[in-house]
């Protein structure tokens, strides 16, 4: 039986070291050998604990770009609210649609929001038309933020 990614997030050790690896992965190019100095740990100890976190599904290397410097990329916010009380599952239903790079079951004036990010050639109405439309049961409404400037806003690539 496989477990949940929660389930196994559980099991994992999240001490200040662990953190200290998350937080130099995501804000730093720095190399194992980098953080295991700044740790004072060995390189060893650091490559099992990325090694962990990523089994555990806490930790997730990717790339990412600043959608500003990308020629022809806009990101946009899309609140929804829903019709039903079935906010998990819409969710889950929603994340795999082309362009999506996060889905959030939300608290306030909407249920679910997404980040969606679109190019010259994928764009809103490609995305509302070609994406979202085979998948509005129970969208009672929803609303879209262009984001026209961002400020510390990496994402990773998703088109």
């Amino acid at each position: 039986m496989l477990k949940s990614a929660s389930a196994k997030a559980s099991m994992v050790k999240m001490d200040a070291t662990s953190l200290e690896i998350i937080k130099r992965l995501s804000c730093r190019e720095q190399s194992v050998a980098q953080i295991a100095q700044e740790l004072d740990v060995s390189e060893g100890t650091v490559r099992n604990r990325i090694a962990r976190l990523e089994e555990a599904g806490i930790l997730n290397r990717c790339a990412i770009v600043d959608t500003d410097a990308l020629p022809g990329h806009m990101v946009i916010f899309i609140g929804m609210k829903l019709t039903s009380p079935h906010i998990v599952g819409k969710a889950e239903e929603l994340r795999d649609l082309k362009g999506v790079v996060s889905v959030a079951a939300v608290t306030g004036s909407y249920d679910i929001i997404l980040i969606v990010m679109l190019n010259e050639n994928f764009g809103l109405l490609e995305f509302f038309n070609e994406e979202f439309s085979a998948h509005s049961d129970g969208v009672q409404s929803t609303e879209t933020f262009v984001v026209y400037k961002g400020f510390n806003f990496k994402l990773p690539y998703m088109l």
